[in-house]
Order: structure tokens, then C-alpha cells, then sequence
């Protein structure tokens, strides 16, 4: 099966199912002496981390990283990184009485007619959980573009139609101690009061996450195919439950005109710079030295006990309530993934700078 690994330079080899023995990966390409703080690698798993209120799966896993291969005395090798975290609170039972239905906007169809079987057990390899690989691997990048002094920070922007105010937010704390990871206290009250309302009837609800890499050189960025945002879409689409990216002024691009969109250059103290940043620090798919800015839009969760209509494996209708535990709203889990992601793209892009001139 292709399709587990991501990155040119700096790669991520991802394996496991969600109720198999474990979730790990591979990282290969990272070079060799960076002290590895493993505490920073720790917190960014209990982001991500199930069982944390009302919105997120009960599912309770310790998550505890192991390391196999590729760091010894605290330092990376250049050697393959090999780790792996075991899933402990695995119940595939409760999944048996789905093993021959197709749950509504799952996985299971497509996955069944591709290989001709599958892991019905909370979806398998289709499952989110598999995001885990991708928060280590990325916990290992952000360390490597902290020294270059790049900084990562998403947030969560909307949820359902509860729409925050707050366009950019770089404290890390503040976000954190935020139970949706919004910055905006009066938005995040609606938004508790929507998930409240959903976890009652049983349905879930998606919505937007921004997010912003600051501190990036001009110059990233391999054109023609691979571009920075073009890199950075591929990277998060292939997050599970997303549905849409854009980048700069995105979308809404097409309600202005040429004039006021172009971002006009200037000298500042012998620096050029832009007046604006309707690009969103990209240009002709390289970086420009600006704040890189970007938004990627969540669908709602498709696990909900709602009853819902469907057919079984023969084509017989069914009437199905997805039991199991599952997210009402996935987003505030999700902006450790969509970070992740970003970083590893970043790493990726600057390595490959080092080989751009003589």
C-alpha cells in the first residue's frame, strides 16, 4: 500500500491501525545533532490527546512515546527515527455490529471495494488516531525550525456558524489554556454552547482552523510543482475531515480587484518589504519573507449516534447508531495536527534551500 509517507528531504514513514498494537513511524532524513527535548514532544501528544471535554472522544490512551532507533545521548544520529506509541485503550467490540455496513461518509466503502477487505475497528488505518505519527514527526521538526527562529501557531477561527473576531494570535499560552483553542473568549462561549447543544442530540460539527508561520527567510519553495502552498495544501488536505484550504486573501480574492489586492513593495531601512500581505508571504509559489498565512476548514465529524440510514456490505438498506466514542468536534485536536504538518513541510523546504546556490 502506497500513499504512508510524506516529505522529500525530511521523510515520515507512518504505520497502524487504530485498535491494533501501536502507532508509529520512521523519520528519516533528519540531520544529526539536535538535542531532542523530549518534554516539548510530550506536550504536543497531549495536545492532540483524546478525553479532554465534552467535544472529544473518551477514549482515554497514555500516549507514551517510545523511541526505537536514531537518538542516543539525548541527540538525534542522522540515523532513521524509529518510535512507536502503544494503543492501550483499544475496544474493538465496539465496532463488530458495524464489520458489514457502510457507516454514512466513513471510510468503509471505498476502502472495501480498493483492497477487497478491511479493518472495520473504528475504521482502522482510515482512523484519525494514525494522526499521531504525524504530531511526533512534527514535534521533532518545530524544534529543529525553533533554532532557525520559525514559529508555527494555529488556532481555532470558526466552529459551526460561531465565528471568531480575533484574525491572528501569537500567544501560545493564552490559546492553550482555552478549552476550543480560540482566542476569542466571547466566540468561544457560543462555540461551547453549539457542542453542548450537538453532544446532546448525538451530532457533531466542524469549522475552520488559521493558522500562521512566522520568521521564514525569502526563497522557500521549489517551483514549478512544488510550491510552498502547494506543499502546504497537500499537507493538509491528507488530514482526515478536511474538506478545504486557502491561503493569504484565499476566497476572497474574488471580490477585489488587481489594484487592491497587489502587495506593493517598499524599502524599509534598506529591507524590502510589502505595504500588505494579501499573498500570504508566498509569490510565485516562494516565500517573501512575510508572515505566512492560512486557513483549512474541518467537516464534521461523519462517527455520530444519530440513527442514520444506509446498506449493509450485500446492498440491504439498514438503520445504524454509530456507537463507540467519538469527537462531537474535532477541531481543538486538530490544531496540533494541522502545526505538525506545516512543520514538517517547513523543514522539508529548508533543507531543500540549501541546495538552491552555488
Amino acid at each position: 500500500m502506497s500513499g504512508n509517507t510524506f516529505g522529500n528531504l525530511i521523510k515520515i514513514h507512518s504505520f497502524g491501525e487504530s485498535h491494533g498494537p501501536a502507532i508509529g513511524g520512521i523519520i528519516e532524513g533528519f540531520p544529526a545533532g539536535l538535542e531532542v527535548d523530549f518534554e516539548k514532544i510530550g506536550k504536543e501528544l497531549l495536545r492532540r490527546k483524546t478525553n479532554q471535554g465534552i467535544f472529544s472522544s473518551p477514549r482515554i490512551e497514555p500516549d507514551q512515546l517510545e523511541i526505537l532507533s536514531g537518538i542516543f545521548e539525548g541527540k538525534t544520529l542522522g540515523t532513521p527515527i524509529a518510535f512507536l506509541v502503544r494503543n492501550m485503550g483499544g475496544k474493538p467490540g465496539d465496532y463488530e455490529k458495524l464489520s458489514q455496513v457502510y457507516r454514512p461518509s466513513h471510510a468503509d466503502y471505498t476502502w472495501s471495494t480498493k483492497f477487497g477487505f478491511r479493518d472495520y475497528r473504528g475504521g482502522g488505518r482510515s482512523s484519525a488516531r494514525e494522526t499521531l505519527s504525524r504530531v511526533v514527526a512534527g514535534a521533532f521538526a518545530k524544534q529543529y525550525l525553533q533554532l532557525r527562529g520559525i514559529k508555527i501557531q494555529a488556532w481555532v477561527q470558526q466552529i459551526g456558524n460561531v465565528e471568531s473576531q480575533v484574525q491572528q494570535s501569537f500567544d501560545f499560552d493564552a490559546i492553550e489554556k482555552s478549552p476550543l483553542r480560540c482566542p476569542d473568549a466571547q466566540a468561544e462561549s457560543k462555540m461551547l454552547d453549539l457542542i453542548e447543544s450537538l453532544h446532546k442530540t448525538g451530532d457533531s460539527v466542524g469549522g475552520i482552523i488559521q493558522a500562521k508561520i512566522s520568521g521564514l527567510p525569502v526563497g522557500w519553495g521549489e517551483p514549478v510543482f512544488d510550491k510552498f502552498q502547494a506543499l502546504i495544501a497537500h499537507a493538509m488536505l491528507s488530514i482526515n475531515a478536511v474538506k478545504g484550504f486557502d491561503y493569504g486573501s484565499g476566497f476572497e480574492n474574488v471580490h477585489q480587484t488587481g489594484s487592491q489586492l497587489n502587495d506593493e513593495f517598499v524599502n524599509v531601512d534598506g529591507k524590502i518589504s510589502t505595504i500588505s500581505n494579501h499573498s500570504g508571504g508566498i509569490q510565485g509559489g516562494i516565500t517573501n519573507g512575510q508572515d505566512v498565512d492560512f486557513r483549512v476548514a474541518f467537516k464534521p465529524v461523519a462517527s455520530i449516534s444519530k440513527t442514520q440510514n444506509s446498506v449493509d456490505m450485500l446492498g440491504n438498506p439498514v438503520e445504524i447508531s454509530i456507537g463507540g466514542r467519538h469527537d462531537v468536534c474535532v477541531l481543538p485536536r486538530a490544531v496540533p495536527i494541522v502545526e505538525a504538518m506545516a512543520a514538517l513541510v517547513c523543514m522539508d523546504m529548508a533543507l531543500m534551500s540549501l541546495s538552491n546556490k552555488i
